[in-house]
This record gives structure tokens, sequence and C-alpha cells, in this order.
């Protein structure tokens, strides 16, 4: 089909395939049994309107957290209302890090229960299903963080059935908190839909946060949050109307992450230990120490593969990677094909100079014709140089070498055979080093680049293919930049303790924790010694005793804390260790951590890659199901076939006749659609919803509707004074600057009726660079909240509040937390202040920290605000007067001066505005390196889209409405 018709039909498809393979996280759905017949039955089936015959009566998350040990319990009920037998399907997705601990099916008072078995027994079973043409995979990779567990079961008319999965899972300490990731993709809103947290951290817990994808202003007020010393409940329950997109509309706005951070109090510096039946474990993260200097060689594949986004997005990634290194660091660059080429000879000091040159020949890497890659050669070549440098005394006594190896493919040039490369690589590092593999894309050999990390005292990582594959990389960085110490050795009682997981370790970064369990000898002990050494900046050396406590007696209301934990968390851990064990070493080595890992995920019920779970369904005539444990490399090869989607659409070459169509990547909500090779869209619109759609439309092109699974409405103004304004019944933002001169205090939010005023102060740089532009952050806020007396002053170095006639004084260098009757803060040590005033507004502001040697840049902040449905209509300010929202529309979608940043029409307020498609940074999440949230930037400060003019709102003080 060609032409005006050719087109859209193509694309519609693609499209509605899309939107089939991307499911949500959560279905039940009903499919009459008569009409099973085969696979495009069921598709049209389940969209027909006859699945609202099942009524999902329930959803609930239970999640509890005793010492970063979380056992999370799914369950969900069905009622089959229809008048004849009809399948029912249960979708869920949980952390690849978990382990399935139980499935169950409850149908008409009968229990099905999951048996967890050794894969092997298993497999005769999943093969007699496939055979038999039953689909008998229950789990499948999902994105980059989760895997998908499904299944479905015939259920009798007028019956129901109850659905429940239980996994476990160690939370890691990454750049310094802990994450718990709750997926709900229910699909139509549910009669009783509720999750809940409970979280018991006996260090105490220090500051907690709790937010979703999929949070609107409505629905932000019913995230229940209770926190004491050592204990937090989160809640949050959606009546159904509340969960509707719209009151008459059967689809609901839950549709995404619930995502809860949090961090515990750090007093000893020889961490925690808990002891609780028969088994201990120590958390060690000790604060205050000095960061250890590094010494640090990248390894960057230029071979022909690497072409195109993916040096691109290296290029990005090292250049503020470099912009990163401190002035005690040192660190070289080696670019790579089948020849091994170095920046220079040895490695440098991370000087403002040695850097700069540094990022000029980052920029300057060219893509070579070949595609061949020696591997070994380079690696090997870093490994020279950083072993030649420190017998050369060139490097700090005191610091930590590291190599950091970027590839896309594998070792097809010098020297090929895997198993010689990576005893070559081991043999030259001699244990005095650590290797990081960085593996781009689905054509690297992952295995490959574990074992060699892994033995060499380093870890591998992949990085997907994307629009944020730059922030995968500096997210990597972000989580190794920092060492703290080296060869940590955690020591015990030999007569006391037994069965130990691994308690050496070959480094510890910032923001990260060290965990160890075993189990005790004698259950009665009374003192237990415990010692600590490793190599810093300052040696480290402690040496402590401690007692077992009975948390029953203690807390003897709260069930859900105590149990055996303990013993689950030590064999979760062990597990983990055997795993990774089983793909190093010697053969006997790797066969016995095998066998060790199987008998202990048998024994405790886990659902491993040595382990599956068959679940039995009540038909007679049905093979058993099987839950299995995704290894990476299968992850990897499902990524291949196409089975995980990862958010991202790219259609490559469509050829039709009498069109060539290209839109070279335009950032759009939630989307990064790239349509191969070249741009023409004549007399076509471009429509995105959850799918996309082209479609003819006479002689123009129009932007018609962009949406996007629901998220929160915010506001914020950060960096260059960047501000922007989430719309969230557009599913879209605004977005434009402010600049002035610095010292300029402007308006920023102003509600007469609640009483809230909120200043700013901008800043310039500390002298005018090369370029001769000045930029200019705000570094200053006054908060005011008339009705109840309160008033607040920000700034970079600390925060200031005043009430009643007392004033208090908080560091920003301390974490602290402020709670009254009128106003509640968090403080989190050098990243963010959240405050909550009485009824009316909640913000976050963020501090961002420079280099204090930067020769250009401060310190400043960012000001977000979190839930303003509280204030009048007669808020107004920069931020304040889209608080309530704003009517426009954009239109002419056409190539802009940028490639990749269109320009559109924007009809607003009776004008009409030429803008751009861009984006700019939300860095609530990621206070260093932000995530780029797609907007459409009006240019010449806004004007056109503020009321009035930018120098309307600049105020004479902090505190001043004029």
């Amino acid at each position: 089909m060609s032409g005006p018709l050719g087109v859209p039909v193509l694309l519609s498809w693609v499209c509605l395939w899309l939107s089939w393979q991307a499911q949500g996280a959560l279905i039940i759905s009903g499919i009459p049994k008569s009409l099973e017949t085969n696979g495009a039955a069921r598709l049209l089936q389940k969209r027909n309107a006859d699945v609202g015959t099942v009524e999902v009566h329930s959803f609930t998350v239970d999640c509890a957290v005793r010492s970063r040990f979380a056992r999370t319990i799914m369950t969900s009920t069905a009622i089959n209302k229809g008048n004849a037998a009809r399948e029912i399907s249960f979708e869920v997705e949980l952390p690849k890090t978990a382990f399935i601990i139980n499935f169950s099916m409850e149908i008409e008072e009968q229990v099905y229960v999951g048996q967890v078995k050794e894969k092997e027994k298993a497999k005769q079973q999943y093969d007699k299903a496939v055979s038999a043409g039953k689909t008998a995979g229950l789990v499948k990779a999902s994105g980059r963080k989760m895997e998908k567990f499904s299944v479905s079961v015939n259920i009798a008319s007028n019956s129901k059935v109850t659905f429940v999965l239980t996994y476990e899972e160690l939370l890691q300490r990454t750049l310094g908190q802990y994450e718990i990731v709750i997926r709900v993709k229910p699909k139509e809103p549910v009669q009783e839909f509720k999750i809940v947290s409970n979280i018991f951290e006996p260090q105490g817990i220090s500051y907690i946060d709790a937010h979703a994808t999929f949070l609107t202003n409505d629905l932000l007020p019913l995230v229940e949050k209770t926190v004491t010393d050592k204990k937090a409940h989160i809640s949050f329950s959606p009546t159904i109307e509340q969960q509707r997109k719209c009151p008459d509309c059967p689809g609901t706005i839950i549709d995404g992450d619930f995502i809860i951070k949090y961090d515990v109090n750090r007093e000893k510096n020889l961490g925690d230990i808990q002891i609780a039946n028969g088994y201990f474990v120590h958390f060690f993260a000790p604060k205050d120490l000095t960061r250890l200097p590094k010494n640090v060689v990248f390894v960057i594949d230029r071979s022909g593969s690497m072409s195109g986004t993916k040096m691109q997005q290296i290029q990005e990634a090292m250049i503020k990677i470099l912009e990163d290194l401190h002035r005690e660091d040192h660190f070289g660059i080696i670019q790579f094909d089948s020849s091994v080429d170095s920046w220079r000879n040895s490695l440098s000091r991370a000087t403002e100079e040695n850097i700069s040159e540094a990022m000029a020949y980052v920029k300057k890497i060219v893509i070579a014709d070949r595609e061949s890659t020696d591997i070994n050669a380079a690696v090997l070549k870093a490994v020279d140089m950083l072993v030649t440098d420190r017998e050369a005394k060139r490097l700090p006594e005191k610091s930590i070498d590291m190599i950091i190896l970027l590839t896309d493919g594998n070792p097809t040039s010098g020297e090929t055979r895997i198993p010689l490369i990576q005893e070559n690589v081991r043999n030259a590092i001699g244990g005095n080093m650590s290797l990081y593999g960085l593996g781009f894309g689905n054509d690297v050999d992952y295995a490959f680049l574990d074992v060699m990390s892994r033995e060499n005292k380093g870890l591998a990582r992949r990085i997907y293919t994307g629009a944020d594959a730059a922030l995968q990389l500096q997210g990597f960085y972000d989580e190794v930049s920092s060492p703290l110490l080296l060869d940590v050795d955690l020591r015990y009682p030999d007569n006391a303790v037994e069965s130990l997981t691994t308690n050496h370790f070959s480094q510890l970064f910032k923001g990260s924790e060290i965990t160890v369990a075993g189990r005790l000898t004698d259950n009665d002990i009374d003192n237990f010694l415990v010692e600590v050494y490793g190599q810093g900046f300052e040696d480290f050396s402690e040496i402590g005793q401690f007692s077992a406590v009975d948390w029953s007696v203690m807390y003897p209301e709260d069930d859900y804390i105590f149990g055996d934990f303990t013993e689950r968390l030590w064999a979760y851990l062990t597990i983990q260790q055997l795993l990774e064990k089983s793909k190093t070493g010697a053969a006997d080595e790797k066969a016995n951590a095998t066998a060790k890992a199987l008998d202990m995920s048998l024994q405790y019920s886990f659902v491993t890659p040595l382990t599956s779970m068959v679940v039995t369904k009540p038909e007679a005539d049905d093979s058993p199901m099987i839950a299995d444990k995704l290894t990476e490399e299968q992850r990897q090869q499902a990524e291949r076939s196409g089975g995980v989607s990862d958010d991202i659409l790219t259609l490559t070459p469509i050829v039709l006749p009498d069109y060539i169509l290209t839109l070279t990547p335009i950032v759009l909500p939630d989307y990064v659609l790239t349509l191969t090779p070249n741009i023409v869209l004549p007399d076509y619109v471009l429509t995105l919803t959850p799918n996309i759609v082209l479609q003819g439309q006479g002689e123009r092109s129009e932007v018609l509707s962009h949406s996007r699974p629901s998220t929160p409405p915010n506001y914020f103004v950060d960096g260059d004074p960047h501000f922007m304004i989430e719309l969230p019944d557009k599913n879209d933002a605004l977005c434009f600057n402010i600049n002035d001169k610095p010292g300029t205090i402007f308006n920023l939010v102003r509600d007469p009726v609640s009483g809230i005023l909120v200043n700013g102060q901008i800043i310039g740089d500390k002298k005018i660079p090369p370029d001769g532009v000045i930029n200019t952050y705000f570094y200053r806020f006054g908060i005011t909240h008339w009705t109840v007396g309160v008033r607040l002053e920000v700034n970079t170095e600390f925060i200031t509040v005043y009430q009643g006639g007392e004033r208090i004084k908080l560091l920003w260098s301390a974490p602290s937390s402020l709670k009254g009757p009128n106003v509640d803060m968090v403080l989190t040590k050098d990243r963010s202040l959240m405050v909550t005033l009485k009824d009316s507004v909640k913000f976050v502001i963020l501090l961002h920290k420079v280099w204090e040697k930067h020769p250009y840049h401060r310190d400043y902040l960012g000001f977000y605000t979190l839930d303003s449905h509280l204030l009048s209509p007669s808020a107004h300010g920069l931020l304040g007067q889209f608080y309530h929202g704003i009517e426009y529309e954009v239109s002419d979608l056409r190539p802009g001066e940028v490639p990749g940043k269109p320009d559109a029409t924007m009809f607003v307020k009776g004008q009409q505005l030429n803008v751009t498609r861009g984006w700019q940074r939300d860095f609530r999440n990621d206070v260093k390196n932000g995530e780029n949230v797609p907007c459409w930037f009006i240019h010449n400060n806004g004007t056109g889209i503020i009321d009035g003019n930018a120098s309307d709102y600049i105020v004479s003080g902090l505190f001043k409405t004029t």
C-alpha cells in the first residue's frame, strides 16, 4: 500500500502490536474457555467487551522490611461473574534481584501451592508442556530491573480465584540509600487496592521518602506515612473512583512504580549487628571517612559497531565523568579497535588543564572503519600503564587503581580465545587493581565480561541501548568514584560462628554497605567480639562487642519484624555468593559452589537459576507450569529475540513508495521515537498516545496530542535558572529560562489567601568564563507562611527557621528533622530539604554542591513544588501562576535550528509563539546527574507564557511582596 493511506496503516499496526506486548504488570483478564482456540482468538477475546464479566475484587501489596531484608506478598482476588467458565490471568512484576519463595492459587476453597524443585527435574515437566503446545514458562524478563510472573487458570461460572505471590530480597545500599520498587499496572480500577509497607530498622531511620510515577495532586494526600525512631509505616489505598483516569473512564490512573527510599542512622564506625534465632548479620558502612584518591584508566572501544549514538553517548558521559574527577585523582584514556592508542603514555593528574585537554581528546575520538576489537591488548595496555606509574611512584601511595572497560562486542582481533584473555588479564593484574566491564547492547558477550571483572576485584554492568545510556554510564561511575577503604576484613570468634558469608572485601565505596552473615554455634552467647580492619586514607581498625537482643520483648505487638529473618537473610546472601563463585575458579570449585547453592535453594524454597517452581493447575488435562529465575545471559538472549520492552521504540528502515520517512530523534513525553532513513512528513499528523499513529490531515503537519502514564504534577526551578511547568492534564511540560543580573530577587509563589510567599535570589559565576556568558543560579530562598507565623531562609550553607520569636539554625552538613504543628522539615545531608507547611504547600529544595576549586561555578539551589492543591486560585508568581493549569495548543511541527530539537507553533493566551522541543533536568531522584524531562521551550524569558514580563516579578527583599 502506498500514498497517503500507506503510512498510517503500517504504523498503526506496529503500535497495536507494541501495546499488546507491553501490557501491564498486574493483569486480571477473562476468556471463555469455549473460545480459546488459538493465539489470534485469545488476542481478540481479551479485547472483547465480554471481559467485563470478570471482576477484579482486590489487589494488595504487603512489603515488610526487617534490617534491609524485604518480604513482599502480592495478593489478588478475581470473580468470574459470567455464565460460562473463563480463563483468568494473574500477571505481576518483581525485582530481578528477588527470589520467589511461594505462589499459590485458592479456587473454591481448594489451595494449589507451587513447589520448588531442582531445575533439571522440573525441566522434564516443562518440555512435556511445551511439546503439547502449551505455554509453560511463567517468568520473563521485563525491562532492565524487573521480571514478569504470569499465570492463567480456568474458573467456573460464579466462582472466584485468589492468587498469592511472595518474594524476598536483601536491599542493597546504593549512593547512600535503600530502594524498594513496587510495580503496579492493574489496567482497570480495583474494588480494593492497597499498598502497605512496614519497615523496622534497629539502627534508626534517618530519612524516608515515598513517591510513585503515577501520583497526581489528588492522589498525593493518599500516601500515608508514619515514622518513629526505628519504624516506618507507609500505605496507599485509593478508592475505585480515585483510581479512574476520569469519572466515567474504564481505565485506571494506577500504572507505574511505587518507590520507597530510605537510609538508617550510623552512629558506630564498627557497624551494626543483629543477632536472632542462632544467626547474626553485620552491616558495615562507617561514616565520615576520607575518600581515597583513585587512579583510573578508561578503555574505550572505537570499532565500527560503536558508531552513531553509542559513541556520542560515551563521549557525553566521559565529559561529565572527567568533570567529576578530584584533583588528587590520576587518569588515563585508551581507545582501541584492532589497534590500541592512548591519550598519553602514563596517567595524568586531574588538574584543570589536563581535564580540559582530555575532554578535547574524547570529543575527537573517531570510529574506525574496522569492526574488529582487540580487547586483550587494550586491557593489558591499561594494566601496564598503572603498573609502570605505580613502580615509578608517580601515583599516591594510598590510592586505588582501577580500569573501566567500555565495549559493545566480542574479542575478534589479536588474542580471541576467551579463557586465555581472562588468564592473561588475571595474571597481569595480580590482584593489585580492579577491573570493571561495561557492556553496551545485546551483542556484547556479557558472560565473558562478568567473569573477567569478578576475577579482578570488579564487576560487570550492562549498559542498555537507549536515550539514557550516557546517564547509565554516569550512574555506574558515581557508584565507584569515591573509594573509602581497601582490603576490608571483618573478623569474628572462630569458636562462636560458622558458615560465614564472604567477610573479606576488596573495597568499600561511599554510599554503599558491606553485609556479612553467619550461624552461631552458641545460641546463648552474651558477648560477641567483632574486629574490622581496612586500608584507607587513614588505616581503619575497630574492635567491639555485641550482645543478643530479644526483640520480641521490646516490640511484642509487631510480629512482622521478627521470625526467622536473620536465617533467611543469611541463606539469601550465601546463595547469591555461591552463584557468583560458580562462575569463576577451578572446575571442582565451581561444581561445589553450584551443588551447595542448589541444596540451599531447595532447603529454603528459593527460586534461583538452579531451581524452578512447579505450579500445578486444577485442570486434569493441563500440564504443570514452571517458574524459573533468569540469569543475566538469559535476559540478554530474550532481548535479542525481542522479548523485552524497554520503553524505547525504534522502527528501522521502512521503505514506502512515494515517501521517505524519518524523525531524527525527537524527544516526546516518555518516548524516544526514531524512524529511519530521512525526514519528510508532508500532509501528516503525528499523534502520540500510549501507541504511535500517523494520520493524513490535508496540507499541514500538527502534533495533536501526546499522552503518557500519569505522573505527579511538578513545578520547579533549577539550574541556570530553568523553570519547568508539568501539566498532568495534558501529560506534557513547558519550560523557560529567566535571565537577569546577579543579586536579583524574584517572586516564585504568592498566595494572599493561604498566606504563602516564596522568593528566590540569584547569584552569578565567580568570574566571567572564556565564552563571556555569566551563568546565574538561585542560591537563596525566603519562604513565609503569614497565617501561622513561620519564616524560613534557605541558602547554600545553612537553613534558618523563625517562629514565635525563636530561631533555629540547621547546617546542610548534618542530617536532621524538625516536626511541629505548623511546619515539618526533613534535611538530608548535603542533598535536600523537604518542607511541609500546614494546610498549604509541600516542597523540596535541592543543594547542588560544586567543586570548591571550580574556576567559575558555585554551589546553588533548586526549588521543587511537590504538592500545591491546597493553595487558592489566587496563587501567582513565576511558578505559582501555573499551579492551576494553563490552556494551549501546539501545531506545525517543523525542523528546528538544532538537530533533534524541532520547532512548533504554540497558541496560548491569545498569542502565537515559536517554541522548541527540548528538555530540562529534574534532579529530584538524582541530585548529581538529573533526569532529562521533555518540554516545550518558550524563548525570551518566558514572554507570552508568563503573565506580563519577567521584570514584573522582581521584589526588593527576600521576604518582601514588592
